[in-house]
């Protein structure tokens, strides 16, 4: 192929690729060594009553903040290094509590709370999205034909909801006077409230993205198992394997690549987990790294944003991605080899 053509071809990716992801990750790299903050000047103001024999006068010192000729802040920008890193670990927090073994103070600094939580809502969910996804795959594969259109637009339904709109959804089943929390407390003949305890609404977070996701991994199991050798299987079915021994020993290392394709994509969404804390208004007890962020970005009383410390928190989730992906995609490149 002629290197003009295949500029033509590739160019258009490669302009895109700069345009919306090696120039924004360039910027947030740069914003999170330096601090951008508003110019402010003291002056001094006097304040009458009303009056003109009885008019008393007082005079106060204010700090406002500089504007330019367009009345917009006038705002200045500094390096500060690795200050808005270690602002978001916890600075002079994460060290008393590391000196003191404290591990209770560790888990209060956000950040920490954050990568707690993310790290166990990754690793609990994956093996429950690949043992579902699975489990769905092989009865829809075994099951009759005329029942296999339905079984499979069932499946689907989860995945295909708007993600907000599917968190919602379970999380009216659970809070307040839900259909499910009425039937647990009639049965139970107790009081229950989901939304008061961290553990509940943590289950219920869990719950929601294996029934999101595995609709996913059954969709890529289901197509995988179309392509498993029958002559393999027979011959295994001969020698006496039972049904978990075919799957075992040749379904399951058949499907090995896409089990390592559903894991790599599991942990770059599941570790970027966003529409569960908004879903289920758990910022008070659980939060993801990705809401984090988020939480940096909003504006506080004065209209200011946190974007160096943000900044730090998006750059410190992106290592988290690429220390969760090391393991998968070394085992991708071992196979690539191989082969």
């Amino acid at each position: 192929m002629k290197f003009r053509t295949f500029a033509m071809f590739v160019g258009p990716s490669v302009v895109m690729m700069l345009m919306f992801i090696a120039f924004p990750l360039v910027t947030v790299l740069l914003n999170s060594f330096q601090v951008t903050q508003p110019v402010f000047q003291v002056v001094e103001t006097e304040t009458c009553t009303p009056g003109f024999i009885t008019q008393t006068c007082t005079t106060e010192i204010k700090t406002i903040p500089v504007l330019d000729g367009d009345g917009k802040t006038v705002t200045t920008t500094r390096w500060v290094g690795f200050s808005s890193y270690a602002n978001v670990l916890g600075g002079e927090r994460l060290t008393r509590a590391l000196s003191d073994f404290d591990l209770g103070a560790v888990l209060q600094i956000d950040f920490w709370k954050a990568l707690r939580f993310t790290l166990t809502f990754t690793l609990v969910t994956l093996p429950l999205v690949l043992g579902l996804g699975l489990a769905i795959a092989v009865v829809v594969n075994n099951a009759a034909t005329a029942v296999k259109g339905p079984v499979i637009f069932v499946s689907l339904l989860p995945f295909i909801i708007t993600p907000v709109i599917g968190a919602l959804s379970i999380r009216w089943l659970f809070y307040g006077d839900g259909i499910v929390t009425v039937w647990l407390e009639a049965l139970f003949d107790t009081n229950l409230s989901v939304a008061a305890n961290g553990w509940a609404i943590e289950f219920l977070m869990m719950f929601y993205r294996v029934w999101h996701v595995a609709p996913f991994a059954f969709v890529i199991f289901y197509a995988g198992l179309q392509t498993v050798n029958q002559d393999t299987l027979e011959s295994a079915i001969i020698d006496g394997a039972s049904r978990w021994e075919r799957l075992r020993y040749v379904v399951i290392p058949h499907l090995m690549p896409l089990i390592v394709f559903i894991t790599l994509i599991h942990l770059m969404d599941a570790y970027r987990a966003f529409e569960e804390v908004i879903g289920f208004s758990s910022e008070s007890y659980r939060i993801t790294l990705q809401y984090l962020t988020y939480d940096y970005l909003t504006p506080d009383d004065a209209g200011n944003r946190q974007i160096s410390s943000a900044s730090a928190s998006a750059m410190l989730t992106m290592i988290g991605v690429v220390v969760l992906l090391a393991a998968p995609l070394r085992r991708t490149w071992r196979d690539h080899r191989g082969a």
